[in-house]
């Protein structure tokens, strides 16, 4: 194995934390090929110690002893790498079809039967971190604890709460809160920092005054928390960059061929100020490739991993809903959209904008052990993004755009111990991820 000395510098000195004795046996990830988060060449014959829940010392065989006593996880033949970020799921949807039945029949369900599911699916798929953007306010602060304390399985969950907009649909006002003024805006927004949420999410802000988004975003950043806000229509777009959106969601702007150039030039001149610090976007933009297969080959549907931990009922309701995946009004303008979404996708890339891995997971026929990883196939296989970019932008970048970069987002030294293992090379096969092997979370293995 070629080492350059800089990493070289960096294995021997974490093998330096190792220490004579332990207070319980390490497990250690043995032989594996390496993709440490960082970006830079993958480690063969890579060794992973891991003591409780966060990794103790990274090496290769050549330079870090396995403990004898040490639980050892072959890898040989694996690609190692950091668990994967979904930066935009609704553990609250389980890609049933008709939102209107949906909210109105399941809103008791949420709490302990749909989204404990939907946590457990993502968490199968390597999903060890995810961001769950709008949701009931005490059932998101619930399932985020229970997972924390170990009660239920799931990915480490950063929580919005209930969307923030002019006025709730009918029927939604549980997990969607309307404003009248800036003063109402600001004291919605206090609630939430009150409940513990991670993240303030807008929707439809081109809707409400300037006056309420500019409360909405500068409360949250007193508090401390980032603003992410949709981004399908132009002035959505426009409003949140005037106000310091933190990070905007989706592709937008339906079948229009690119971002108007007022945007593009907003975009260069935000990206352009080092001293703000990243401007992220997440572009959910995967099923407008795989839409029209999908529903010529409806084999996901199928799949009966989206079915684990959901009850009977449940899972009859949601396969009747989605007898005709070609007839929902969803999705009609969806291959249209196809057309247009690479070249905006190269425009956000060219921007200067980070772009995250994230998915809109749980919305009609997008589940929850599928989504994460036919997104990163998409950009690399579609959009032409290279594998180790995409992969950092479900591993690494997520972890900086939630500020929790010091313990998430890279393999090594004093970090939690969030590591999946697959068979195989994932840098020239990205579709491997659809089958991890070994998930670990918070040093435990999971699976």
């Amino acid at each position: 194995m070629t080492t350059t000395p800089r990493r070289l510098v960096a294995l021997l000195a974490g093998a330096c934390l190792i220490t004579a004795a332990s207070a319980a046996p390490l497990t250690a990830l043995v032989g594996g090929r390496l993709i440490d988060g960082w970006g830079g060449p993958p480690v063969n014959d890579s060794v992973i110690l891991i003591d409780g829940q966060r990794i103790q010392a990274v090496g290769t065989a050549q330079t870090l002893p396995v403990p004898a006593d040490a639980q050892v996880i072959d890898c040989r033949g694996m690609s190692v790498l950091p668990g994967l970020w979904d930066m935009h799921v609704h553990t609250m949807l389980l890609g049933h079809s008709d939102y209107a039945h949906w909210d109105k029949t399941y809103p008791h369900r949420l709490e302990k039967e749909i989204m404990p599911a939907a946590a457990r699916q993502l968490l199968m798929a390597g999903v060890t971190s995810a961001r769950d953007l709008g949701a009931p306010l005490e059932a998101s602060i619930a399932v985020r604890e229970r997972i924390a304390r170990g009660e239920i399985p799931g990915p480490t969950l950063y929580v919005s709460g209930p969307f923030i907009q002019h006025e709730a649909y009918p029927g939604t006002e549980a997990f969607r809160w309307g404003v009248k003024g800036p003063e109402d805006a600001r004291a919605k927004v206090r609630q939430l920092a009150a409940a513990g949420v991670n993240v303030v999410k807008l929707i439809d802000q081109d809707q409400m005054t300037f006056e309420e988004v500019e409360a909405v975003v500068d409360e949250a950043h007193q508090h401390k928390l980032p603003v992410v806000a949709h981004s399908h229509r132009p002035d959505e777009i426009r409003i949140g960059l005037r106000v310091g959106v933190d990070c905007f969601e989706h592709t937008g702007l339906a079948m229009a061929p690119e971002y108007p150039e007022d945007i593009l030039a907003a975009l260069r001149e935000r990206t352009a100020q080092m001293s703000l610090g990243p401007l992220f976007w997440t572009p959910t933009i995967e099923g407008f490739f795989n839409y029209e297969y999908s529903v010529r080959n409806p084999m996901h549907i199928e799949d009966t991993g989206w079915q684990l931990g959901v009850p009977a009922d449940i899972v009859a309701d949601i396969k009747q809903s989605l007898q005709h995946p070609g007839w929902l009004s969803y999705y009609q303008i969806t291959p249209l959209r196809a057309k247009t979404s690479a070249q905006k996708f190269q425009q956000l890339r060219t921007s200067g904008a980070v772009l995250l891995i994230g998915t809109d997971s749980g919305i009609p026929m997008k589940f929850h052990n599928q989504s994460t990883w036919r997104e990163l196939d998409i950009w690399v296989n579609k959009l032409g993004m290279d594998p180790m970019d995409t992969l950092r932008a479900a591993t690494y970048w997520p972890a900086v755009a939630m500020r929790v970069d010091k313990d998430y987002g890279t393999i090594q030294a004093g970090k939690y111990a969030d590591i999946i293992a697959v068979k195989g090379d994932v840098l020239r096969y990205i579709d491997l991820l659809q089958r991890v092997d070994v998930v670990i979370k918070h040093g435990a293995r999971v699976k």
